[in-house]
C-alpha cells in the first residue's frame, strides 16, 4: 500500500533553557492510504501537537515529515498553504463557524478565500449536504443548529474540496453521546465511501473503536 502520512524521528519543544518541555521525542509512524487511524494518548502525551505538526499549522520541529509523498519539513509557507488547501481537511473540537453566514455559505467559505470559482462546486455542495445529512439546513445560520449539526457543517466544509487526508482533533469533544456517535459514524462513512484517510485525535476509546488501527503517545513517543 501507498503510505500517504510518513513521520520520521520529530522532535517538539516548548519553551527555552530551563523552562523548556520536550513534547515529542523522536516520534515514528506511516499512515497507508485510505486508512482509518487514531491517535490516542493521555493529555500532554502531544497527540494535538503532533496533528499541528502534520497540518503545517506548527512549523517548528525537528525530523522530517512526508504528506502525499512530499517532505514538508522546511518547505516555504506558499507551499505549504497550497497543501493545507487541496490536500488536508481540518475538523476541531470547536466548530469555528462564522455566524452570520448561512450553512451553505460556511461550507463553501475555503473555496471562496482560495479564489476558486464557486459555481463549479454548487453540484458537489449538494451532494456534500446530502451526504451530512443538511440537506434541509443549507439556509439556516449556525445558532439555529445544535452541536451535532454545527460539527457536521465543519466536517462538509472540510471534505468539499475533496482532500487527500482529514486531519480531526477531538471533534466530539463538546458534543453529548448521541451526536459524538452519529459525527463518528459519518467519518466512517466518508472513509469508506470516499477513501479519504482520517487520522484522529482522541481520548474516547468508543471514538478510536471506529478506528481500523490505533497509535498510542505516551512520554512523546509512539508505543504501540
Amino acid at each position: 500500500m501507498e503510505s500517504i502520512i510518513k513521520v520520521n524521528n520529530v522532535h517538539k519543544t516548548f519553551g527555552k533553557n530551563e523552562t523548556q518541555t520536550n513534547v515529542l521525542n523522536g516520534v515514528n509512524f506511516e499512515v497507508q492510504k485510505g486508512e482509518f487511524i487514531s491517535l490516542m494518548g493521555a493529555s500532554g502525551s502531544g497527540k494535538s501537537t503532533m496533528l499541528y505538526l502534520l497540518g503545517g499549522l506548527d512549523r517548528e520541529y525537528h525530523g522530517d515529515i512526508e504528506i502525499c509523498g512530499k517532505n514538508i519539513s522546511g518547505l516555504k509557507e506558499k507551499k505549504m498553504s497550497d497543501i493545507r488547501l487541496n490536500k488536508i481537511g481540518f475538523i476541531f473540537q470547536f466548530y469555528n463557524l462564522v455566524q452570520n453566514l448561512s450553512v451553505e455559505d460556511n461550507i463553501m467559505l475555503p473555496i471562496q478565500m482560495s479564489h476558486k470559482n464557486t459555481s463549479d462546486y454548487r453540484n458537489k455542495l449538494t451532494d456534500i449536504l446530502a451526504v451530512t445529512g443538511l440537506s434541509d439546513k443549507r439556509k439556516a445560520k449556525p445558532a439555529e443548529l445544535s452541536g451535532g449539526q454545527q460539527q457536521r457543517v465543519a466536517v462538509a466544509r472540510a471534505i468539499l474540496n475533496d482532500p487527500e487526508i482529514l486531519l480531526a482533533d477531538e471533534p466530539t469533544g463538546n458534543l453529548d453521546s448521541k451526536a459524538g456517535s452519529e459525527i463518528m459514524d459519518l467519518f466512517e462513512k466518508i472513509n469508506k465511501e470516499k477513501g479519504i484517510t482520517i487520522l484522529l485525535v482522541t481520548h474516547s476509546q468508543k471514538c478510536s473503536n471506529y478506528a481500523g488501527r490505533t497509535i498510542l503517545l505516551a512520554n512523546g513517543q509512539v508505543v504501540e
